[in-house]
């Protein structure tokens, strides 16, 4: 009886063991294919949605300054996924431009079509220049301290096996 028990419990591990490695093996690519798939999706939803700001200037015969600037934050999304697509990280930085970009946008709305001035301005020139100011943190940050790969970039340390 106690031969059985041991011998099941061999199964078991080696059963544990197997599932694992087709665990370790089949996570990675379930994840790279939702990272491609999710990737593929927002780009082409980047293309569709900037096309059809482009045709709607086209349709109304001129372009105004908010819809450059909305073409540009299509342009920041766009070169974000391909460096994410590529390197499999997330600069920060193009976020931050895109909110710099759309904020430029609202600036823009205040001052020219409801001429507005006082505290309004100032809060959204106060967000741009902070925003800026983080990019600029950001930048020195990544020059004096760089890392070519983050700690959680990096694989679990392989167990040594005797």
């Amino acid at each position: 009886m106690l031969e059985k028990i041991r011998a099941l419990n061999m199964s078991a591990g080696e059963l544990h063991r197997h599932m694992k490695e087709s665990a370790d093996t089949l996570g990675p690519l379930l994840v790279d294919g939702f990272h491609f798939l999710a990737l593929f999706a927002i780009g082409a939803t980047t293309v569709w949605s900037a096309a059809a700001t482009f045709i709607g200037m086209i349709g109304k015969g001129y372009a105004n300054l908010a819809d450059i600037l909305l073409l540009f934050i299509y342009l920041e999304i766009g070169a974000m996924v391909g460096i994410y697509f590529r390197t499999t990280r997330l600069p920060v930085r193009y976020l931050i431009y895109i909110a710099i970009t759309a904020l430029g946008r609202v600036l823009i709305e205040l001052v020219g079509a409801e001429h507005r001035t006082g505290t309004d301005i100032l809060v959204v020139a106060g967000a741009i220049l902070l925003l800026s100011f983080a990019v600029l943190v950001l930048r020195f940050g990544s020059y004096h301290y760089p890392s070519d790969t983050p700690a959680a970039d990096l694989p679990p340390a392989k167990k040594k096996t005797r």
